[in-house]
């Protein structure tokens, strides 16, 4: 008995020896129960087709129009003086006038988008406004210098030209008109110079007003990231199709805060065609400044439901005048199109070709009347 027994701890205890061997060397070889400290993962297969173009994904639309997209870089000479005391009049008593302030080149960086393949370039009025120089960066690495076909302040839209061999790679059209709030977009620019660049996200908001940007604004509003340097870039769907120009941020630091603003693709495309149609753009004028009715004024004037503009101030032998509007007037409707706001005024105004007589309806004292007047040619603003 004692024999066995003595047999039985000699193997349990080479058993646990080995056992403690293989656990320490070799734990591999052991069954997963036995194991401490190794996590079995599942890994499903490749699925057929992934990390190849399947023409759905957002990198189609990047890819269809990252080509378009361009940097573009400009130069402006500017006059320093040549002495920082040169405005002291006694540095000017004892040294005299030093001469001509020595020229130095300042330089800005944006975007622009290729609109045709004959090498016509939207960008933003800001990024060429005062350039003296300007060169072109296209996605495939080749430059070249781009003069202005014209520009337009009041959109902030401007159009260049370059001259390059063979056609371009130019971007397709969307129809902003037809986006909604939640519709998924990129941004292509070339944020702080570091190259093109694309950010992603939504539509935040349409129809944009008021800002203080621009004469005339109806702008997207986007959170995809936009810095400094995208400005003239492009705004694009899912399916890559050009739907604005990027063109401004809402930032106190200028770093992206995902409040970005951007021109409507078809304001755009209008505005270019008068460009490169005729060098400028043409808008209808009346020469009346208006206010919006507060719910206080319209109580005044007891409007009732009646919605309008109040007139507060006519240009001396402007449309208006010589049609006989009058300070304090409500316009309620230009060429049968209601009037509710200040914004609806302008552009509807703008909308119209100058030479046309069109009927105005006014509220004056209570009682409804229409003149005849004769669209005007909007004046060209004013340097900023």
């Amino acid at each position: 008995m004692r024999k066995h027994w003595l047999l039985f701890t000699q193997t349990v205890t080479i058993a646990l020896a080995l056992l403690f061997i293989i656990h320490t060397l070799k734990p591999e070889l052991l069954p997963n129960a036995a194991r401490s400290g190794v996590v079995t993962l599942y890994e499903s297969t490749l699925p057929e087709g992934i990390g190849k173009s399947t023409g759905t994904g957002l990198n189609v639309a990047a890819k269809n129009a990252m080509p378009a997209v361009v940097n573009i870089f400009t130069s402006t000479i500017v006059k320093a003086p040549a002495n920082p005391f040169i405005d002291d009049p006694r540095f000017r008593f004892f040294f005299g006038d030093p001469g001509d302030d020595e020229p130095q080149n300042s330089s800005s960086l944006g975007s622009g988008v290729i609109v045709s393949p004959d090498g016509y370039i939207l960008t933003n009025h800001h990024v060429v406004e005062s350039a003296d120089q300007i060169e072109v960066a296209l996605a495939d690495g080749r430059k070249a210098k781009a003069h202005v076909i014209g520009s337009d302040p009041e959109t902030d839209i401007a159009v260049i030209k370059i001259e390059l061999p063979g056609n371009l790679p130019a971007i397709t059209f969307g129809h902003p008109e037809q986006a909604q709030v939640g519709d998924m977009v990129l941004a292509i620019g070339n944020p702080f110079g570091v190259g093109q660049t694309v950010t992603m996200g939504i539509i935040s908001a349409l129809k944009r007003d008021h800002l203080g940007l621009n004469t005339f604004e109806s702008f997207i509003q986007t959170d995809a990231a936009i810095n400094p340097g995208n400005s003239g870039g492009a705004l694009v769907d899912t399916n890559g199709s050009l739907i604005g120009i990027n063109s401004a941020i809402y930032s106190p630091n200028g770093g992206s805060l995902g409040i970005g603003f951007a021109i409507p693709a078809n304001t755009a495309k209008s505005t270019m065609e008068q460009i490169i149609k005729q060098g400028s753009v043409t808008r209808g004028w009346i020469g009346a400044a208006v206010q919006e009715l507060t719910p206080e004024l319209a109580e005044s004037f007891k409007l009732g439901d009646i919605k309008g503009v109040l007139i507060t101030e006519i240009i001396r032998n402007s449309p208006a005048e010589q049609a006989g509007a009058r300070r304090g007037d409500i316009l309620t409707a230009i060429d049968e199109k209601p009037i509710e706001s200040w914004s609806a005024m302008l552009e509807t105004v703008a909308s119209l070709p100058p030479g046309k007589i069109v009927i105005v309806k006014l509220m004056r004292d209570g009682a409804a009347i229409s003149l005849k007047l004769k669209i005007g040619k909007r004046p060209k603003p004013r340097n900023r």
